[in-house]
């Protein structure tokens, strides 16, 4: 009976040491936090994270490849963004601007240079297409490898939206200097590949 007695506690005392142990494991390794539904992180394992673009990167887009010559960090108060100069080194030169805002948005710039179009109305009309104005402000920059502007600097903007993706951008880089215009359209995420050429972030 004794016996009986003795291997019932031997039980109870391992039991209450596996659980012990266990409770313990669950303590030390903290809980994952919450997660966005909407992120798509196998599409950045499989066509590149246009958040991690940098000088040297290649995007393929259009049936075209691309080179990320440069780059530009904005930033306008606590708001971060880049625009990143492109170039097939066959004299066809974009310039793509990666947002959050909060949703990922990728927008392939082509400036214009053959226009009398000033930034201010609410709405502005070019090739036919009505624009409205979006947003305006002036931002920070610091420059990266070759974009053609000083290491750092501001720069006043002003960007009006049109149907279907379909963007209006207007620079200004510097005191005095003369606006710059630019057409853009917004990406598909499906309609560019990146490829990094460097796996740090």
């Amino acid at each position: 009976m004794i016996w009986v007695v003795l291997i019932l506690l031997a039980l109870a005392a391992i039991g209450w040491w596996l659980w012990r142990k266990n409770s313990r494991k669950d303590e030390a390794v903290p809980g994952r936090g919450p997660v966005d539904p909407f992120a798509d992180a196998d599409t950045d394992v499989l066509r590149g994270d246009p958040r991690r673009l940098k000088a040297a990167d290649l995007v393929e887009l259009y049936g075209k490849t691309l080179a990320v010559r440069g780059s530009l960090r904005l930033s306008e108060g606590d708001y971060r963004w880049s625009e990143h100069f492109l170039d097939t080194g066959t004299g066809v030169k974009r310039w793509l601007s990666v947002e959050a805002d909060p949703d990922l948005e990728v927008v392939l710039w082509e400036e214009i240079t053959d226009t009398d179009l000033k930034p201010g109305p609410r709405e502005l009309s070019h090739e036919g297409v009505s624009y409205r104005s979006d947003e305006k402000g002036t931002a920070k920059y610091a420059s990266e490898a070759t974009t053609g502007l000083a290491p750092t600097g501001s720069v006043k903007y002003h960007d009006y939206a049109g149907p279907d993706g379909q963007k209006l951008s207007f620079e200004s880089f510097g005191d005095g200097a003369k606006w710059e215009l630019a057409k853009g359209l917004t990406l598909d995420r499906n309609q560019i590949t990146i490829y990094h050429q460097s796996d740090e972030a």
